[in-house]
């Protein structure tokens, strides 16, 4: 098997930026504008799994139904754009860039993301995005992608803050939501998903960047930051044919 990370289907080498983080940390408006910095693709991997969720209700079925996640999964017509500047997704022929972040499928998410073969075939789905981008890199976030989709990522990077401040920042995303509810559900989802993958610790090799006191333009000054370090470290090391 190619190596996902450093590779594409053009032949060009494409450089996998890996980004995990919990909820409210702000990876995916920090991934996406260093991203744009970068000149990179960005893919947010989690709208996949809420793409599934949506599919799944969608075809009248539960998310708790784990025969029926599957089933679904195995005719699952996906796809999502890597431009950061024009973002969608989509099933089918339907664009579900908004309908994805619906409470209803956000409640349902973990669902699907908690059955360990469709994480296994989607996982594949996100290697071969990256493969055939034709970019220079893309910028990959989401939970385990420092450890399971991209773990030999040249830059691999766990975005982290106080889950107070993460509960906070989210809740100023969802105006005209409870606040209280908001951080209940961030909190919820984390413990959930928390069971599946350790997206809380950084795992050997990984950087830590905690944007707790950081305004947006600081986390992704800091991020774009151990880019650099990463790429150059790696370019190196490719120069000397480690």
């Amino acid at each position: 098997m190619t190596d996902p990370s450093t590779s594409s289907g053009t032949g060009t080498a494409t450089v996998t930026i890996a980004i995990d983080g919990p909820a409210g940390s702000g990876k995916s408006s920090v991934s996406k504008e260093a991203a744009r910095r970068l000149g990179f693709g960005y893919l947010d991997t989690g709208a996949a799994y809420r793409a599934l969720a949506w599919h799944v209700l969608d075809l009248g079925a539960e998310t708790s139904d784990e025969s029926a996640v599957q089933d679904a999964a195995e005719r699952f017509p996906y796809a999502i754009s890597l431009d950061p500047d024009r973002y969608w997704v989509r099933v089918g022929d339907r664009d579900v860039t908004e309908a994805i972040r619906d409470p209803r499928v956000t409640a349902a998410v973990s669902g699907v993301a908690r059955i360990p073969a469709v994480r296994t075939r989607v996982n594949a789905l996100f290697r071969a995005l990256v493969r055939d981008s034709g970019r220079p890199g893309v910028v990959v976030e989401g939970r385990d992608i420092t450890t399971v989709v991209a773990p030999d990522a040249p830059v691999r990077i766990l975005l982290t803050a106080d889950p107070d401040v993460r509960a906070a920042r989210r809740s100023a995303e969802l105006q005209g939501e409870d606040a209280g509810a908001v951080a209940t559900a961030l909190h919820r989802r984390d413990a959930a998903d928390s069971k599946v993958v350790d997206f809380l610790t950084a795992a050997p090799g990984v950087s830590v960047v905690d944007s707790t006191d950081l305004d947006f333009a600081q986390t992704v000054a800091a991020v774009l930051d151990v880019v650099a370090a990463g790429t150059q470290t790696h370019t190196q090391e490719m120069h000397d044919g480690r």
